[in-house]
């Protein structure tokens, strides 16, 4: 297969062509990989230097697109010094982190991601809160979090014992991500530290290029602007109105004000979209903030003359039916779609679950239950982020079977004792497949129960109990071992789908679709609605076929936002 010549349009090539800092404002399909690729080749054009360059991006998903890209191209080596390919995260961890440890601490750095997750109870009896209900510096409590715990009475003894864990954590050199952040910032701002890592990082980086970057935090664009100062040119490249991380600090209005900081010469855009038909391209606009619909996105790609029009599902009732997945499959499969390469995406993904019909999962603490939900995410899941996330449920759930996890987080247990997935996957995958509900081999929920608990009993420890304390019966079993969705789509979260494209996407609105399409309506300034901005993310990951489903009392409101635009758009109820 001959590959056609890149031929850039005028934005594009601006992009390309420019040598310092540069804030680049890229709508959904703008070309942003193949722009980086082409920026990285006029680079790497400039043989002498021994430079590299620094690739930056949010999620694993973006960043392995690029670097494979980049290898195709022939553009990079393995190992791929001086370059560096990845996220945010391990860039911070592996220049500012692990080289230098932790200031006034004698251990090794070690990363425990899910280190907020850790219990806070003060005496015997109190309310078990989570560290993340107290703010990190401070040890106060957060008030809107003790809100959604249902907490009532005095915090003080809480919030001492947090402030207290943290140090002791610190002291052990245990560090989430927001901590090394922390670390990584104080070291850039100290003067002598900073004076010294300037020259040595601008020796290794010609430039830095920061994909994805409306899911920064606050931390991270100060981080970016100090490369800047320090004299490594930096490409930031996003689109603001996908930035839906503000459950860890993202940033909104604090972007817009970075991006007034560059000169006029140094703000470039680029509102060309190769990725969806014109139909969709309009559609999305309709979902930005009114003031900023003004410029309508041009369809430039190979799909922008599909015909279909932007479906809307109208359904009725309080829950999310399965009806959804069953009619997107229908207009998949219309259009000669493969199911597996059509997502249904939501907010949670136990939301788009809902909507293809797979088993429940109603907060049911009990093992065996969790254990029945996993397995069936498991063989549920088409994509591998899923797979992966459900062994590791199986595999959590193995370790408290076998006492071995107490009050240490998951990730905290597998970093003391040294663990890595090799160590462990091949025995979860080995249970995920033995416990695949098959109606030929297990006839009962029961009988599948009987069997798990054959596959658990040799992991439990000494004087740990019996292994029917372990995996209780529970009625609602046959629930979570319901026979695998005839459809095959895909159940996605909206945050796991950023950076990817997909031939058909469905998104699924709930109960927050008034609120939505209230903020969208507004005719001035609204106020921020980062619910609204993840329909738009999701929605900007289709090429030829966009299903929206919503409640029905808000589905001829987003029919007629999205006409508005002049996109066809169509409404069936469900």
């Amino acid at each position: 297969m001959i590959t056609k010549p890149f031929k850039p349009t005028d934005e594009q090539a601006r992009v390309i062509a420019h040598g310092g800092s540069a804030f680049v404002a890229a709508c959904p399909g703008a070309g942003k990989t193949r722009v980086m690729v082409e920026r990285a080749r006029r680079c790497m054009s400039a043989r002498g230097s021994g430079r590299g360059i620094a690739f930056l991006s949010f999620t694993i998903a973006a960043v392995s697109e690029l670097e494979d890209r980049l290898r195709r191209e022939g553009l990079i080596d393995t190992p791929a010094f001086p370059h560096f390919i990845g996220t945010f995260d391990a860039f911070l961890w592996q220049l500012f982190i692990a080289p230098f440890g932790i200031d006034g601490c004698a251990e090794r750095p070690r990363l425990i991601p899910d280190k907020d997750a850790r219990d806070i109870q003060p005496y015997d009896g109190a309310q078990v809160l989570k560290l993340d209900c107290f703010d990190r510096s401070t040890g106060a409590a957060i008030a809107e979090k003790l809100t959604r715990a249902g907490f009532r009475g005095s915090i003080k003894a809480h919030e001492t014992a947090a402030r207290n864990l943290r140090q002791r954590l610190l002291d052990r050199g245990e560090l989430d991500f927001a901590d090394a952040r922390e670390v990584a910032l104080k070291r850039l701002r100290d003067p002598a530290c900073g004076a010294a890592l300037g020259p040595a990082l601008a020796g290794r980086f010609q430039e830095l290029i920061v994909d994805e970057a409306q899911d920064c935090n606050p931390v991270d664009l100060e981080i970016i602007d100090w490369f800047r100062k320090a004299g490594t040119p930096v490409k930031v490249i996003c689109d603001p109105n996908q930035a839906i991380y503000g459950f860890r600090g993202g940033v909104t209005h604090e972007l817009i004000q970075f991006a007034q900081s560059f000169p006029d010469a140094e703000r470039l855009p680029m509102s060309g979209n190769f990725r969806s038909s014109r139909h969709i391209a309009r559609g999305i606009v309709a979902l930005r903030p009114a003031p900023q619909r003004a410029l309508i996105d041009e369809a430039l790609g190979v799909h922008r003359d599909e015909p279909t029009a932007v479906r809307i599902l109208s359904y009725s009732g309080r829950g999310v039916p399965a009806a959804i997945g069953v009619t997107f499959r229908e207009l998949t499969h219309a259009l000669g779609l493969a199911a597996e390469d059509c997502p249904v995406v939501a907010a949670t993904r136990r939301t788009g679950a809902n909507a293809l019909g797979h088993p429940p999962d109603d907060g049911v603490r009990d093992l065996s239950y969790r254990l029945a939900v996993a397995i069936s995410d498991f063989h549920f899941s088409f994509e591998m982020g899923g797979r992966k996330e459900a062994l590791e449920a199986i595999h959590r759930i193995m370790l408290q079977v076998a006492g071995q996890l107490g009050v240490k987080t998951y990730h905290q247990h597998l970093s003391e004792a040294d663990i890595e997935p090799a160590d462990w996957r091949p025995s979860a995958l080995a249970i995920a497949d033995a416990l695949k509900f098959r109606a030929e081999r297990f006839a009962t929920a029961q009988a599948w129960l009987d069997e798990a608990r054959r596959l658990f009993e040799p992991l439990l420890p000494l004087g740990g109990g019996t292994i029917k304390q372990k995996l209780r019966s529970n009625d609602d079993l046959g629930k979570a071992l319901a026979a695998g969705p005839p459809n095959g789509h895909p159940a996605r979260t909206i945050h796991s789908v950023k950076g990817m494209e997909f031939p058909a996407v469905c998104v699924v609105m709930t109960t927050t679709a008034k609120g939505i399409i209230d903020h969208l309506t507004a005719g001035g300034a609204a106020a921020d609605n980062e619910e609204a901005r993840k329909i738009y993310v999701g929605a900007s990951r289709a090429e030829r076929l966009l299903v929206i489903a919503l409640p029905r009392t808000q589905a001829e409101r987003l029919r007629a936002l999205i006409a508005g635009t002049g996109a066809s758009v169509s409404v069936t109820q469900i």
